[in-house]
């Protein structure tokens, strides 16, 4: 609804002017005129009142047609993500203030038989339409972004960010600081649970956590809160949201309420797991039988392992947080690196076990994952993958020699075999 809102601004703006600016030429500046002939000014601004009302329409058909397009080809999840494009709505608010502000303008032409051509009127309702066309090209070019390679490349962009902001590299954290964050809270000494929320309204998504704010009243109540739901579960009626320990006094539910950020769907915020499920979508929508696009997949492949190549090199274990003291305060759920491995391939997996350019590309991405960690566990969990990918293989409808090519790692699916050295 805060989108919705731009548009009604641009609206309540203009009848404001409408109805202010024409009058104070009349009023008090009237030596200031246009030198045009009342007829023709009259003609250019029904021309830009009615190419506005055409713009909008314009408008309205791109929206629908982002909307059908990205549902179909792509992910009904990606929908709300281009309807919401802020400068689709900008557009709408322009042209609906210039259709406005333009119509008041007409009605003090000539006022009274004056003659007269307000200046800065009309100056305006021109500044208002060269806007309006900037507006509608920029509209137009963000058209482009619905190309496969540019909305993987944005889906990337934002998994890219959202680590980049929430998991310290490993090379970048001093010793004492990780042995400080990886030692989990010993959940028997958390004391006994003194309070339960659950959740009761229409099912939502849990969009984001505030830390800060979950932190601040268990330590005012010098309790711990334990998080039972994670950033992207749906809550639905009755669901347990968390559990206090320990708490001095009880703390209010509306408070506790206030500190989850709830919405109709997931996204990106605090969300890793999303721009690869997104781009897991993609990539088995492109391997249904009804699109037949290995290539597409392969594509979304690459942003997959980019992600998990960064994944790889982070500190992970960022489920709890504490006070100033260091007595932790907060404990919530996070995936472990293997847990974002099968959610990155397991269906691209199990969809595309049929193709060889996708079996390929896996275990390219597969061995390069693995050559670039630095854990053991995590390096052992990568193995384990690609033992389960060629067992996958090898019970597949391929046939001997195709089995054998899918063997064969290659970045591009199908392109130049490279053979493992290990």
């Amino acid at each position: 609804m805060r989108l919705w809102l731009t548009p009604m601004v641009y609206a309540v703006v203009s009848i404001i002017l409408g109805f202010g600016l024409p009058r104070l030429e009349h009023a008090y500046l009237t030596s200031y005129t246009l030198d045009v002939s009342v007829a023709s000014v009259q003609a250019y601004l029904s021309a830009v009142a009615s190419g506005m009302m055409v713009l909008t329409g314009i408008v309205f058909s791109i929206a629908f047609v982002v909307v059908q397009f990205s549902a179909v080809a792509y992910s009904p999840r990606l929908v709300l993500w281009f309807a919401r494009d802020p400068v689709l709505f900008h557009a709408l608010g322009v042209f609906v203030a210039t259709f406005m502000y333009t119509l008041s303008t007409l009605a003090w032409i000539d006022r009274a038989g004056s003659g007269r051509v307000p200046l800065f009127s009309f100056l305006l309702v021109v500044v208002m339409l060269i806007l309006s066309v900037l507006l509608f090209s920029k509209l137009v070019q963000n058209i482009n972004n619905l190309q496969i390679t540019n909305v993987l490349h944005m889906i990337g962009n934002r998994g890219r960010d959202i680590i980049r902001d929430m998991f310290q590299r490993f090379d970048e954290a001093e010793a004492a600081d990780r042995k400080a964050t990886k030692d989990p809270a010993d959940r028997s000494q958390l004391g006994e649970i003194t309070q339960t929320l659950r959740y009761s309204g229409e099912p939502r998504a849990i969009a984001s956590i505030d830390i800060g704010g979950l932190v601040r009243r268990a330590t005012q109540a010098e309790a711990a809160i334990v998080m039972v739901c994670a950033v992207g579960d749906k809550l639905v009626e009755n669901t347990t949201i968390l559990r206090v320990h320990g708490a001095k006094e009880i703390l209010p539910d509306r408070q506790l309420m206030r500190a989850l950020r709830l919405e109709i769907d997931r996204t990106f915020k605090q969300d890793p797991k999303y721009p690869i499920r997104l781009l897991v979508d993609i990539a088995i929508k492109a391997l249904s039988p009804a699109i037949n696009d290995p290539t597409t997949a392969v594509q979304a492949i690459d942003q997959i392992e980019d992600l998990l190549h960064r994944l790889g090199r982070r500190d992970l274990d960022a489920g709890y947080a504490r006070d100033g003291n260091g007595v932790i305060r907060l404990i919530y759920p996070m995936p472990t690196f293997e847990d974002y491995l099968t959610l990155a391939f397991d269906e691209i997996r199990q969809y595309g076990a049929g193709s060889v350019q996708v079996m390929r590309r896996l275990r390219a991405a597969l061995i390069g994952i693995s050559d670039s960690l630095t854990k053991a566990d995590r390096v052992a969990a990568v193995h384990r993958y690609l033992k389960h990918l060629d067992l996958a293989i090898e019970r597949s409808s391929l046939d001997v020699e195709d089995r054998a090519m899918a063997r064969h790692e290659d970045r591009q699916g199908l392109g130049l075999t490279r053979r493992s050295l290990s």
